[in-house]
């Protein structure tokens, strides 16, 4: 189907702007402004919906926790594309009610639903060839553990143990030592990679927390990143702006400068998580992509997306720089 860019009326729904979420606000906040900025610098009618933030650009539709999902579903009728933004429990159940009400700027809800279960995500990942962290169900000889939900957002809930643990609605793996990287990409019939990203994680005694990004990072395994990164897209048929989290892996310490190491061509590539919506790599993304994200999204549609985009140097931030 082919789908005319013309003067659009878009929807917009990210999760903790709309209900006043105050823990993920801020991110929320920045991801929201970027995309509704970017189509609006597009010429494109944009609303949005929020709690008590107002911002400089687009429409915003007054919403709370109580009617936020009615308001979805009745201003999704009355646009021409609509894009969710919501934690993984949520964002299966919001993008189905985009679905059935307008053209959907992100992934299938039948493909959120299979990257959201982390258990099930790794199991099919698994029987493709893609490398992850072993789900265990016993003790290692010896080895550190990582206990995550198995549904659930970045690194929150997720910390890491020296002693075997199962935990009901938690899943255990193995921990992987080594460069913690995302890919962020524009999926559809021809996947577009945007950058990689490496993540600033910090351990805080057992706790593992995300702090922002250095956008774009470059290894000399780049290629090898951007395809199993595509695979990955394509084997869970994910649409739109995902973000994917890898570990870049080679049994040894890796120093901190080691992004040329001749021990690159070596590296072990695991994939951690698959997040089938933006992610907070794209504030640093949109300090150095020429590129308009909201241009991309749209030309998804038609499958007309160049064959790359172009950046200008690196931007490199911490949650503390998000406004």
């Amino acid at each position: 189907m082919i789908y005319l860019i013309k003067i659009m009326k878009i929807l917009l729904v990210e999760y903790a702007v709309a209900v006043g979420n105050k823990e993920f606000l801020k991110e929320g906040k920045v991801m929201l402004k970027i995309i509704v900025k970017s189509f609006s610098n597009l010429g494109h009618e944009v609303y949005y919906l929020s709690n008590n933030l107002t911002l400089k650009y687009g429409i915003k539709i007054q919403s709370n926790e109580n009617n936020f999902e009615h308001i979805i579903e009745s201003y999704a009728k009355l646009v021409d594309a609509g894009l969710v933004i919501a934690p993984d429990e949520l964002l299966f159940k919001l993008t189905t009610i985009i679905e059935k009400n307008t053209i959907n700027l992100g992934s299938h809800s039948n493909s959120i639903k299979m990257c959201v279960d982390k258990l099930l995500c790794t199991k099919i990942l698994n029987s493709n060839e893609i490398l992850t962290p072993k789900i265990l169900q016993q003790k290692l000889n010896n080895g550190k553990y990582v206990i995550k939900p198995q549904f659930g957002c970045g690194s929150d809930g997720v910390y890491m143990c020296d002693t075997f643990e199962l935990k009901d609605g938690f899943i255990t793996t193995e921990y992987i030592e080594g460069e913690h990287i995302s890919v962020s990409l524009i999926c559809g019939n021809n996947p577009l990679p945007l950058t990689i990203n490496k993540q600033k994680i910090e351990f805080d005694n057992f706790n593992i927390n995300y702090n922002g990004n250095v956008v774009p990072f470059k290894t000399e395994c780049d290629k090898k990143i951007y395809d199993i990164a595509i695979k990955v897209a394509n084997i869970l048929k994910c649409k739109g702006y995902i973000g994917i989290d890898m570990i870049l892996n080679n049994n040894k310490k890796i120093s901190k400068t080691h992004t040329h190491s001749k021990n690159m061509h070596n590296e072990k590539i695991y994939v951690i998580d698959v997040n089938p919506r933006p992610t907070t790599a794209l504030f640093g993304i949109s300090k150095v992509m020429k590129e308009e994200i909201g241009d991309l999204l749209l030309k998804n549609l038609n499958d007309t997306l160049p064959n790359s985009v172009e950046l200008i140097g690196t931007h490199s931030f911490t949650k503390k720089d998000i406004i």
